[in-house]
């Protein structure tokens, strides 16, 4: 069966060669034996164009796996495009899919598309996107292109991607930044300061944030070396936008799972001489750790099965349907100003992507703003701020009624909303809003971001923070009773 399926995958590869108009040699054995492992586990024919030069080196290198292509027909909204360089000078590009909807686990998961070029020049370039584009029509629904800050050729990725925004990725600008760190060999405590600051802003990277780091730069380094940093990046909300809708959480695991990825594309590809050996030795790590097929298949089952308008989506007439059914049940559940609210808050999930993903007792929903946590069962709570002061369903309450394909229940709302209980917004608004509640979510939210901020820090900056935070709770509480920080 196995000498079956590499015969039809060799006349496949070969029609595929032809389709191209691209000479190749006779494929080696060597490329058999390290894609042997894949092709066992994958019943479709990974996509393999090399040429090889006089001296048996790889002159160009171009190899998908049928997965791989599966997974970028799923997320090809956001390329991450990222170069690893060999010994002998020339680059591995590894794209990977990026953005909200991607949520799959695996040091590996995300890439989708190996290649070499034969020269990193606008020729060789061009050549090496259209050959993914020929084997990937979902190209034509990439969005956005994250690349690094030392990425040359932007004409040619533009004119091979028309409808495409390319941008720096923040990922690529942080480890940027800490090499110039490094080599403007600082103060240790200046150098450990800078470091811990802009490892805080990349976990949340507010325009607020990004301003305090922009104005800390600019007072620790040397004004004749500053230009060199570009900190002007920081100030640019386009490139924080494609990046801002991740938790501090979701941030600090993304960049972790980033710097492992290049770690191991360094390791294996960046460290030897030999392109074969190098790309046999990357894909031979690949098949001892096949895992990450298995995790991609239960993050793909696990976007099917939580939001499925991130997958297939559904047809228009069953979204209007099951959006109908909703505003009849508010219309007949609720009062006249509380529908009225509501309907605002549904009118927000029409016009935007929700990623949906279930626990143990409660639902993650996130509408590319910040997460909140919804209590479905009744009467359901969500801790964004609308639902808390109105005690009304919210947006992130309603995308998970649409979600499941279900309408609002009586019990899912204090009873002072229920029709006949209340005849006006005014008085409504009036009486609801409370301004203690409003200061109570406030703090709430500082005390949050406080918390976080001390579990990233050192033990003397925290012993440092946490004396300042004594003084405070002191100067206006009295040392005379203990305040429990």
């Amino acid at each position: 069966e196995l000498e079956s399926l590499k015969a039809s995958w060799t006349a496949a590869l070969q029609r595929r060669y032809f389709d191209l108009g691209i000479w190749t040699s006779p494929i080696p054995a060597m490329a058999l034996t390290m894609l042997n492992g894949l092709l066992i586990k994958d019943s479709s024919p990974p996509m393999l164009l090399h040429q090889v030069s006089k001296t048996a080196q790889l002159d160009t290198f171009n190899y998908q796996s049928g997965f791989m292509q599966s997974v970028f027909d799923h997320f090809p909204e956001i390329l991450f495009i990222h170069r690893t360089y060999n010994p002998r000078g020339k680059v591995l590009y590894t794209f990977l899919v990026d953005g909200p909807r991607v949520q799959l686990e695996g040091h590996l998961a995300r890439a989708v598309y190996f290649a070499i070029p034969a020269k990193e020049d606008n020729e060789g370039l061009a050549q090496m996107f259209q050959v993914f584009k020929k084997f990937n029509p979902a190209w034509e629904r990439v969005c956005t292109i994250l690349v690094d800050p030392h990425f040359l050729p932007l004409p040619t990725l533009a004119m091979e991607f028309p409808a495409a925004e390319v941008l720096l990725s923040a990922f690529h600008i942080c480890k940027f930044l800490q090499g110039k760190f490094y080599q403007l060999s600082l103060e240790r405590p200046v150098e450990k300061l800078l470091l811990t600051s802009l490892q805080s802003t990349m976990c949340s990277a507010t325009a607020s944030n990004l301003r305090k780091l922009y104005s800390l730069l600019s007072n620790c380094i040397p004004p004749a070396k500053l230009p060199e940093l570009h900190s002007h990046w920081l100030l640019n909300d386009r490139i924080w936008l494609a990046h801002r809708w991740r938790s501090r959480a979701e941030s600090s695991r993304y960049f972790r799972s980033l710097e492992v990825t290049t770690r191991i594309l360094s390791q294996f590809f960046g460290t030897s001489p030999s392109e074969k050996q190098g790309m046999a030795s990357l894909f031979h790590y690949m098949q001892q750790n096949s895992a990450d097929k298995a995790n991609f298949n239960q993050g793909l089952c696990a976007q099917n099965n939580h939001a499925p308008s991130d997958t297939i989506p559904e047809s228009p007439k069953v979204e209007q349907l099951v959006e109908s059914h909703i505003q009849h049940s508010l219309n007949a559940i609720c009062t006249g100003p509380a529908a009225q609210l509501c309907l605002g808050e549904l009118a927000v999930v029409q016009k935007s992507i929700h990623l949906i993903g279930s626990g143990s007792e409660k639902m993650n929903i996130q509408i590319l703003e910040d997460t909140h946590k919804v209590q479905p069962q009744p009467p359901a709570s969500c801790s964004c701020y609308f639902n808390q002061a109105f005690h009304l369903p919210c947006r992130h309450i309603l995308a998970m009624l649409s979600a499941r394909h279900q309408v609002l229940q009586p019990d899912m709302l204090p009873a002072q909303w229920t029709a006949g209980c209340a005849t006006s917004l005014d008085s409504i608004l009036g009486s609801k809003w409370s301004e203690t509640l409003d200061k109570h979510l406030a703090v709430t939210h500082l005390t949050e971001e406080v918390g976080r901020l001390l579990q990233y820090c050192s033990k003397e900056e925290f012993e440092r923070r946490y004396n300042t935070l004594r003084e405070l709770a002191d100067s206006w509480i009295g040392p005379y009773e203990q305040v429990q920080l």
